[in-house]
């Protein structure tokens, strides 16, 4: 069966140390307001910027060093995991409701479900 994917989401990752800072500075580099998570006081949102691409920033655990990752959004989060998979990608984590894996250079990345409604829609791969 046929499933559909897009990359949607860049995360900036940033420690509790630089996480105000660092929101702060994007927000101004891209002129868009930082909109708190009202559920999540680690998230905050730059918003939509060409074709539903999004921006988001994560305030991450302590230890854990500021780097950038994005989210493959999928409507079938096994058959991208394994498509991915069949192109390099190598399992890192199973976070219960999605997938962090690595590219074959190393670079994180996640597998998740859908986020971005309509602009998912939109703008997805149909894969066979």
């Amino acid at each position: 069966m046929p499933h559909r994917s897009r990359l949607s989401i860049l995360l900036l990752d940033l420690p509790p140390e630089h996480h105000a800072a660092g929101t702060a500075f994007w927000a101004g580099a891209t002129g868009r307001p930082a909109q708190p998570d009202a559920d999540d006081a680690g998230w905050a949102s730059l918003g939509s910027f060409a074709d539903g691409w999004h921006v988001e920033v994560q305030r991450t655990g302590e230890g854990t060093p500021p780097r950038w990752h994005v989210d493959v959004e999928t409507d079938d989060i096994p058959a991208e995991v394994a498509r991915l998979e069949a192109l390099g990608a190598t399992l890192h984590r199973d976070m219960g409701s999605f997938w962090q894996l690595l590219d074959p250079a190393g670079l994180v990345f996640c597998v998740v479900g859908v986020q971005t409604g309509d602009e998912f829609a939109r703008h997805a791969v149909a894969w066979p």
